[in-house]
């Protein structure tokens, strides 16, 4: 909400996911996650492993969502006005019952939104996960590349299964999104 020193470079990183190609971003986190990358090693010395992982994947799926959740919930939480919190403050809320509500009932249809928006945008990712999954059947595979690989194996009613059944299910996430922000929004009113 405040003006922060960097504002301009924050809101840059948090653009980066749209600017980058998917591949050169899924190259930099395989290379950055291995367990002899810059993030990686250490997290192997820990004993957690990331790259060619299914953690690898969700961290993945993170990055490129994020701007999706930034720029759907910034707004919100920037012009909700501060008097509703200034309000329960002075009625004897700690800053945690003002956080869970008063923010976050006001947020949720942006929070819904925002998920939404970046697990549609997930289901058929491929660039920047195709390089840290590692691609292992039946366990880091993702529904793209399995749809490469039928099309390089001319099974082109294959290919197009997968892909229906993915953008079925965008599209299914989608109108539950609109569901939910409907009730939310009729429960408020």
């Amino acid at each position: 909400r405040s003006d922060i020193p960097g504002r301009r470079v924050i809101d840059m990183l948090v653009e980066l996911p749209f600017a980058l190609p998917t591949a050169v971003v899924g190259i930099a986190m395989a290379t950055l996650y291995a367990t002899n990358g810059w993030i990686g090693g250490p997290l192997a010395w820990l004993g957690l492993h990331v790259a060619y992982t299914q953690a690898g994947i969700v961290l993945a799926l993170m990055f490129i969502g994020l701007p999706f959740v930034v720029r759907t919930v910034a707004p919100v939480l920037r012009n909700l006005p501060r008097d509703v919190e200034e309000a329960a403050e002075v009625l004897g809320a700690t800053r945690m019952q003002v956080v869970a509500r008063v923010i976050l009932p006001a947020l949720y249809p942006a929070l819904v939104t925002a998920f939404g928006m970046a697990f549609a945008r997930g289901i058929g990712e491929y660039g920047s996960v195709i390089f840290i999954a590692g691609n292992q059947p039946f366990h880091t595979e993702i529904a793209p590349l399995l749809i490469v690989i039928r099309l390089q194996e001319y099974d082109t009613r294959g290919a197009t299964l997968i892909g229906l059944a993915l953008v079925l299910l965008s599209l299914l996430s989608l109108v539950i999104i609109g569901v939910v922000r409907r009730h939310l929004s009729h429960g408020r009113a």
